[in-house]
This record gives structure tokens, C-alpha cells and sequence, in this order.
């Protein structure tokens, strides 16, 4: 097993025997080395807690799971379990999570990883860093998100991942190049902004969002200059009344339309490596809402992928 537990049951609604009528928990299997997609759930509040958000993230994965349940089985998808961060010790569930991200790649397979505050984002990106598929190549982030995450801190946080993986990066003399689709500029310092020039981040505010064709090209200039794109959706980046159950709900944020766009773009691209969503606290959800918006953006990353 290569998570702290094992996968839970998946339940739902039975339409009859047969390929036809199949839905997501009726297809789902343990992950057993398969090369194929496979879930990593992230059960984590650490993160949060530390950059003072509002806790809720660890009940994400399973939230995810419920709404994930009912949706057509349009691929074959395994679950692996989660990886569960029940005291203060972030750094470790980090380290298992790159662990069992690594393992996935190694196998030939496609980690969806869902979290989780985004200090999730430095755990698996560590897990792609070191995994055979990555060597000799240029690794790409994408991140959707209102937040660069880019912050200075003294401890790790759900803040800080992205810096992280960045000093990493130069330190190891690996490639690894970062873009952000949606920032909101009334919500990033200033510090924010200069870490991102200094890193040389490539950033879309959320107003050029509403452009979807300048969007579009944004993100398809973005992966046509990397080998490997770790796509991770912050799920603020929407607006609040589409996904009120995070844990900094967006003023503004970007369109649904605008964050399936760029999720096609990049699925259909190629170099799709690793899928992560991030920050669903189903504590503040209204009607399951945000999860099953969620859901449906895996659904259709998986199926569109190339």
C-alpha cells in the first residue's frame, strides 16, 4: 500500500448490469501498478491552519469521492487511498504524498492527486520531480488559482508550496518553469509579485481571464514550452458563489468556463503529468456544490486528455 489507507468503498446508484449503464463507483478499483489514472486523496488542515485560513480541507478527498460517485464511467480510474496528516507534522504526509506520486508516475500511471489545502501542491510536485518520467525534462506548473502561493515563511504552509518547489528546483539545477492563470491583484502583496518576477513566473490576471481566447493561448504557449505539465486547480480561483466551499473564498475569480477551457487546453495538450485539485472544504459547501464542480472537472480532464 503506498498511502496511509486503504481505498474506500465507492457506493451509488445501480442503473442495471452492463458498460452502459456504468458510473464511477461501480468501475473504481484499488490501485494494484496499473498505468492508468489513479486517485491520491490528501486528508490535510496543517497547511491551512498554518497560513491562518479556515480548516475543513482534510474532509476534501472523501467529499470528492461522494461527488465523483454518480458521474458516468468514461475511463478507467483507480483510487489508492489517502494519505492522512492527523497532527502537526505536514512536512512527513509531504514526503509520503511525493512518495506515492512517485510510485504512480514510475508505474506508468496518471496521479490525480485532490487535496487538501494547496500546501498539497509541494508534495506531489516533489513525488514528479523525482520520478523517472521526469528525468532530462523540462517540468511545467500550472497553477489556476486567485493566490501565486509564493510566500517567504519560516514552516511550510499552504502558502508556500510553490517557492518551495521553485528553490528546489534551482538548488538541484532542474528545469522548472511556473504559470498562474487567474491571480487577483487586490489579493497578492506586492512582495507577491516581485517573488514572481524574481522566479520568473508567467501570470494571467483574473481579469484577462474573461478573455477566453487570450486564455487559451496562454496556456497553449505555457505547455508548448514545457515536456510535463503538473496542472494543480485551486479551487478559489472560482468565484465564491460557484465554489463557496474553500478556504478563501474569491471576490471576483474566474469563470467556469474560463477553468475548463485552460483544463482542456492542457489535457489535450499531451504533457499532461499530474492532476491536482486543491482546497475543497466541504465545511462551507453549499449543496455539495463546489465538490461536484470539482468532480466534473476530473471527469473531464480524464476523458479528454490526450
Amino acid at each position: 500500500m503506498i498511502t496511509d489507507t486503504a481505498p474506500p468503498s465507492w457506493t451509488g446508484r445501480d442503473d442495471g448490469p452492463g458498460p452502459e449503464h456504468a458510473r464511477w463507483h461501480q468501475t473504481v478499483t484499488a490501485w494494484e501498478g496499473q498505468p492508468a489514472p489513479c486517485l491520491i486523496g490528501f486528508a490535510c488542515d496543517e497547511g491551512v491552519r498554518r497560513n491562518d485560513g479556515r480548516v475543513g480541507a482534510s474532509a476534501g478527498p472523501a467529499a470528492l469521492r461522494t461527488a465523483l460517485s454518480p458521474l458516468a464511467a468514461r475511463t478507467l480510474v483507480h483510487d489508492a487511498g489517502d494519505i492522512v496528516v492527523d497532527d502537526a507534522d505536514l512536512e512527513s504526509g509531504q514526503a509520503r504524498l511525493a512518495e506515492a506520486v512517485r510510485t504512480v508516475l514510475d508505474a506508468g500511471g496518471l496521479p490525480v492527486v485532490v487535496g487538501g489545502g494547496h500546501e498539497v501542491a509541494y508534495g506531489s510536485g516533489s513525488g514528479l520531480a523525482r520520478s523517472s518520467v521526469a528525468t532530462g525534462r523540462t517540468l511545467g506548473v500550472l497553477n489556476l488559482d486567485a493566490h501565486f502561493d509564493l510566500r517567504a515563511a519560516e514552516v511550510p504552509t499552504s502558502g508556500t508550496p510553490f517557492r518551495q518547489l521553485l528553490t528546489e528546483s534551482r538548488a538541484a539545477d532542474r528545469s522548472l518553469r511556473y504559470a498562474v492563470a487567474g491571480i487577483s491583484e487586490a489579493n497578492n502583496t506586492r512582495a507577491l509579485f516581485d517573488a514572481a518576477d524574481e522566479f520568473g513566473v508567467r501570470v494571467l490576471l483574473d481579469h484577462e481571464c474573461s478573455s477566453l481566447d487570450q486564455l487559451r493561448q496562454f496556456v497553449e504557449d505555457f505547455c508548448a514550452d514545457v515536456d510535463l505539465v503538473h496542472l494543480t486547480i485551486d479551487l478559489d480561483a472560482l468565484p465564491a458563489s460557484v465554489a463557496p466551499g474553500v478556504s478563501a473564498p474569491a471576490g471576483f475569480g474566474i469563470s467556469l468556463d474560463a477553468v475548463r477551457l485552460a483544463c482542456r487546453a492542457v489535457a489535450t495538450s499531451g504533457r499532461l503529468a499530474l492532476l491536482e485539485v486543491a482546497e475543497l472544504n466541504p465545511s462551507y459547501d453549499i449543496d455539495g456544490r463546489t465538490a461536484r464542480t470539482a468532480a466534473r472537472l476530473i471527469d473531464e480532464v480524464l476523458a479528454t486528455r490526450s
